[in-house]
C-alpha cells in the first residue's frame, strides 16, 4: 500500500517565494539592461539620429534599386538613381509645400486657439448648454498652449525632419548613409550570418530579415495611407472655400505618421481652423469627413495594405506614440511604432523558437514506430509459444 506524502505548508510557500525572488532577480537585471542601453542612445543619440532616418529612407529606397538591380544595373547606378529621384521628390517638398506650412504656422495656431473659443462659447451658450467651470479649464489649457506655441508650432511639426535639414553636416551624413544602405545592404544580412557562425548567424539573419520587413511595411503603409487621407481631406478643405487648406492637408500627411495621436490632433486642428475661417456648418462637413476617412483608413486601407504585418494592438500602439513622445519629443513619437514593432517582431520569432523546441522535446520521447511494432511482434511470437 503506497504512502501518501504530505508536504509541509510552509515549504509550499517557501517555494513559492523562491520562484518569485527568482523572477524577481530576473526582472531588476532587465530594467536594469534596458536603463543602461536608454542611457546610451540618449547620450549618443547625435549619432544614431541620422542613421534612424537613413534606415528609414532605405526601407522605401530599397525596392526601387532592387529592381534597377534585378534588371541588371549595377549597384552603384540603381542607388544613384534612385537618389536622384529621392532628392528631386524632397526638393520638391520643401520648396512648394513645407515653406508654405511654416509661413501659415502661426496663424494657423491662431485661428485654432480662436475656434477653441468659440467652441467653449457654443458649449456654455448652446442649444444643450453645459455648465462653465466643468469644460473651462480644460478649453481654456488648450487655447493658451496654441496661442503660446503659435510661432514654434511649425518647428514643431517638422521637427522630425528638420533637426537633420536645418543642419548641413546632418543632411548631408544622412543623404551618404541611406546611398551606401540601398547600395551595399542587400550584403549585410549574409556578413551578418558568416560572422555569427553555424548556430547565431542563422537566428540572426532571419531576426534582421524580419525586422527590416516589418520597418518597410510600416513605413510604406503609412506613407501611402497619410498620403489618401491628406488628398480626400484636403480636396473637402478647397471645396468648403478653406484658404489654408494646403499647410493642413500637409500637416495631416505628417500627423499620418503618428498613429491615433497624429491623426486626432491633425483633424482637431482642421476642425477648428475651418470653424473660425468659415461657419459651424463647414466644420461640421469637415468632422464629418475626417470621422469618414478615419473609418475608411482603419477598416479598408490599413487592413488592406498592410495587411497583418505590424499585428499590435491599439492599446500598445497608443502607449508606444505616449512613451516615445515623453522621453524623446515629437521624433521619438514618430519613431517608437516602428521601433515597437520591430521589438514585437523578434518576440514572436522568439516565441516560434520556443514552441519549436518543446515540440521537438516531446517527440523525443514518443516511442519510435518501428520499435513499437517490433515489440508487438516479439509478445506475439512468445504468446505463441507459451501456448503450444
Amino acid at each position: 500500500m503506497s504512502e501518501t506524502r504530505i508536504r509541509d505548508r510552509a515549504v509550499v510557500i517557501d517555494q513559492g517565494f523562491v520562484v518569485v525572488q527568482r523572477w524577481g532577480i530576473r526582472i531588476i537585471v532587465i530594467a536594469a539592461a534596458l536603463w543602461v542601453l536608454g542611457w546610451a542612445v540618449g547620450h549618443t543619440w547625435m549619432v544614431w539620429f541620422p542613421v534612424s532616418l537613413a534606415i528609414l529612407f532605405s526601407t522605401v529606397l530599397g525596392p526601387p534599386a532592387k529592381r534597377l538591380r534585378d534588371l541588371g544595373v549595377p549597384a552603384a547606378a540603381a542607388a544613384g538613381l534612385v537618389m536622384l529621384a529621392f532628392l528631386a521628390a524632397l526638393g520638391f517638398l520643401f520648396s512648394i509645400l513645407i515653406p508654405q506650412l511654416v509661413d501659415e504656422a502661426p496663424e494657423i495656431a491662431d485661428r485654432a486657439a480662436k475656434g477653441v473659443s468659440e467652441l467653449q462659447d457654443w458649449l456654455v451658450n448652446g442649444p444643450l448648454p453645459i455648465e462653465a467651470g466643468q469644460i473651462s479649464s480644460a478649453l481654456d489649457s488648450v487655447e493658451d498652449w496654441l496661442r503660446d506655441s503659435a510661432v514654434d508650432i511649425s518647428s514643431g511639426v517638422l521637427s522630425t525632419v528638420g533637426i537633420a535639414t536645418n543642419v548641413v553636416v546632418n543632411t548631408v551624413l544622412v543623404l551618404i548613409l541611406t546611398f551606401l544602405f540601398i547600395k551595399d545592404g542587400h550584403r549585410f544580412v549574409p556578413f551578418v550570418e558568416r560572422l555569427g557562425g553555424r548556430r547565431v548567424g542563422g537566428h540572426l539573419s532571419e531576426l534582421l530579415r524580419r525586422g527590416w520587413e516589418t520597418l518597410g511595411g510600416f513605413i510604406r503603409t503609412q506613407a501611402l495611407v497619410s498620403f489618401i487621407d491628406a488628398v480626400l481631406i484636403g480636396i473637402a478643405l478647397a471645396l468648403v472655400g478653406q484658404p489654408l487648406w494646403v499647410p493642413l492637408a500637409v500637416i495631416t500627411f505628417i500627423g499620418g505618421f503618428i498613429p491615433i495621436v497624429g491623426a486626432f490632433a491633425s483633424g482637431a486642428i482642421a476642425v477648428l481652423v475651418t470653424l473660425v475661417t468659415n461657419s459651424p456648418q463647414d466644420a461640421l462637413i469637415i468632422l464629418v469627413v475626417i470621422i469618414l476617412v478615419q473609418q475608411l483608413e482603419g477598416n479598408v486601407l490599413s487592413p488592406m495594405l498592410q495587411g497583418k504585418s505590424m499585428n499590435l494592438h491599439p492599446a500598445v500602439v497608443l502607449m508606444a506614440v505616449t512613451a516615445g513622445g515623453s522621453l524623446f519629443g515629437i521624433t521619438g513619437a514618430f519613431l517608437a511604432v516602428p521601433v515597437t514593432a520591430t521589438v514585437a517582431e523578434i518576440l514572436r520569432y522568439a516565441n516560434e523558437r520556443v514552441d519549436k523546441a518543446l515540440i521537438t522535446a516531446e517527440s523525443s520521447f514518443e516511442p519510435n514506430p518501428t520499435d513499437a511494432a517490433v515489440d508487438a511482434r516479439t509478445a506475439s511470437v512468445k504468446d505463441t509459444e507459451q501456448d503450444s
